[in-house]
Order: C-alpha cells, then structure tokens, then sequence
C-alpha cells in the first residue's frame, strides 16, 4: 500500500461535517459569520449551530429558559476552584471543571442523539460561570448568582464584576463569542471528535477540546498576541520594536492562519468593533499601536491578522484579565464543539488514522548476556 502524508494533516480531508465550512470565508450551517455578527446574538447563533436552525421565536424563549434553568453550579464544584491554588491556570482549571461537572451529570452516559443536546445546553449555561467563579475566588471575592434577565455575554459580565455592563460591552463580547463559535475541524473539535469516536461521552470530548485549546498555537494565541502589544510603550515605538523583532524571526503571535491565507474573515468583521470600542475607552494609542505592527507584518511577512489580533485588544477595552482571554474562546467554543461530538456520533465511525514507520527495521531478540 502506498502511504501519503501531510505534516501536521495539513489539505487532508478527515472527514465531513455540516456544522460550517471556511470554504468561502467562513458560514455556520450556510450563514456568514459577517450576517450573524451583524444581525444576530450569541445565543440565537449557539441554538444554530447547536440544532441546524436559527430558532423561531417560540424556540428562541425555551431555549433562553433553558439556558436559564441550567445557569447554576453545584457547590461542590465551586468548592473545589476555590481549593484549586491560585497559581493554577484558568485553562487548566476549566479543564478540570468540565471533567467534574460531569459527576453531576445526570445523562452522562447516554449517548443518545437527544440526551446529548440536553447536556450541550446544559455545558453553555454553566461554563461562563465556571470561569466568573474562579476569577472572583482568586481575587478573594464572593461568587455571583447568574442574573435570569441577562443575556449569556451580559450575565458573564455582571458574574465577574457585579455591575451591568454597557451595550456597547455587551454587544462586543457577544460578537467576539459569535465569531469564536464554530471554526469546522480545528484541531480542539478534531480532537473532541476523536474522543467520541470511540464511543466516549460528550464530557470526556469536551474536556480533551479544553486540552487542545490551551496551547498558544490555537487558544492561547489571544493571549500571546495582548503580551506582544504590552512590549510597546506607545505608536510612536512600534515601527522599531515590530522590525526589530521580525529582524530577531520572533513568533508574532496573531498573525497567520492554516486556513486563511489571504486573511481570517472575522478579524476583518471584528476590527472594526474594536476600533469603536477603542475610541469609546480612551485606547486610541494602542489601536495606533496595533495598525502599525499589522501593516509592517502584513507588508514584509505577508502575514494578514487573524482573529486573535483585535480580538485580545477589544477584551483588554473590556478590562478582562489577559488570563481570562482563552478561556472565554471555551465559553464561546463550547457549542461548537459540542456539534461536532454529536455529529460524530450520529454516524460514527472510529477514528485511527496510520502512520509511516520510521524507526528500524525488524531486529532479532538476543539474551541479556550477549548484548554488547
């Protein structure tokens, strides 16, 4: 048999989805990210790509009851992230909550198409409260109880800081949330996809997927990408430090994608929200900042931005701890890969794909003494 390979599966098909395609930009179940950004809310896009269309008025309000229903902890969880040292990683900690929330689960082996929406639902609701939760510990405050008439971007926001937050806040961190939804076989929802494949469940998929997101050429890029901007004092520094970092082939984080090469369409939907909340803020300096870094890269990298480029500035106008800026990607990813694991076990088949041997060739095995 002829074996072909692509380091890191790069232009391999590993299998099919009708979640979304970045064929043509990028459209969850047929709409562009752009159309729903613009017209749409997070949690209308989640019941989308959650359920294969956008909801009906009627749908719209059960499923909204039903975020709200489920928009609670046990606290025994929460007992335990304020156990966790603070010294723990926000990612690692939602990795251990998705794993423990688990136990209180009651569908949690039921892999049934039905049961596993239900516990998808149930995962969006009180994933944003794990990372609130754990913030507020760590600060050595007291939790907040979800708000039953915010939205899921608004509640996020009034569980961390107490306060209720702007439209215009609002309105940023949903479309941020929207446009981290779904992003077809990344290497989080592969890896989701490959858990379940073996017939796992949809709590051991997700918490794979929060393994896989951590790492900085994935999730944690957003982070790398606000620490790259926070190395430059002011515009009138980032000519010198962005050419003298290229000069030194430093990893400019933010830039690039394996999929978009002429350039990612949400950061070109997204930074145009940012440049407005920016003004809004008083942030005009670094938004100046950021636009000189990207037109040089762009310019001798030919390196377009991707999403994480104005999406770790517009969390930093939010006021969001750079430590909080992976971990809101989960809280928006949970739905997509949520659909991805029960694509997946719709019609499951086992995922194992070969590999090429290159280690050495058959050897003969000889007793302990006469080995040299």
């Amino acid at each position: 048999m002829t074996e072909s390979y692509s380091p890191g599966l790069e232009g391999i098909v590993a299998g099919e989805t009708a979640v979304s395609t970045v064929e043509t930009g990028l459209t969850y179940r047929g709409y562009t990210i752009e159309e729903l950004g613009e017209k749409s809310n997070y949690e209308e896009v989640a019941y989308l790509v959650l359920h294969g269309e956008l909801p009906t008025a009627a749908q719209a309000a059960s499923f909204r009851q039903r975020l709200t229903e489920a928009a609670h902890v046990p606290p025994e969880v929460i007992d335990t992230l304020r156990s966790i040292p603070k010294s723990a990683s926000t990612m690692d900690v939602l990795r251990s909550a998705a794993s423990l929330l688990a136990h209180w689960e009651p569908e949690v082996n039921d892999n049934s198409h039905d049961a596993n929406v239900r516990k998808s639902e149930r995962l969006i609701a009180k994933m944003p409260i794990i990372v609130a939760a754990r913030q507020r510990l760590k600060d050595g405050q007291q939790v907040i109880a979800a708000d039953q008439g915010l939205s899921l971007p608004a509640n996020f926001l009034w569980m961390l800081r107490g306060e209720k937050p702007s439209e215009r806040q609002v309105k940023a961190l949903d479309v941020s949330f929207i446009l981290y939804a779904e992003h077809e076989f990344n290497a989080s929802a592969f890896s989701a996809r490959c858990v379940v494949s073996t017939l796992s469940d949809l709590h051991s998929g997700i918490t794979a997927a929060i393994g896989a997101l951590k790492g900085p050429l994935h999730g944690g890029a957003n982070e790398r990408a606000m620490e790259v901007l926070q190395e430059v004092s002011s515009p009138a520094e980032a000519e010198a430090w962005i050419r003298k970092a290229l000069a030194e082939k430093r990893r400019i984080m933010g830039f690039g994608h394996r999929v978009y090469k002429d350039g990612d369409p949400r950061a070109v939907y997204l930074k145009t929200l940012t440049t407005a909340v920016a003004k809004e803020t008083g942030h005009d300096d670094l938004e100046q900042t950021a636009e000189i870094i990207e037109t040089i890269v762009r310019t001798e990298k030919k390196l377009p931005p991707n999403v994480d480029w104005p999406c770790a500035r517009l969390y930093h106008y939010l006021g969001l701890p750079i430590d909080l800026y992976t971990p809101l990607f989960v809280v928006a990813r949970i739905v997509g890969w949520s659909a991805h694991i029960i694509e997946q076990l719709d019609n499951n088949r086992l995922i194992r794909p070969r590999a090429i041997y290159t280690g050495l060739a058959e050897r003969k095995w000889q007793p302990l003494a006469a080995r040299g």
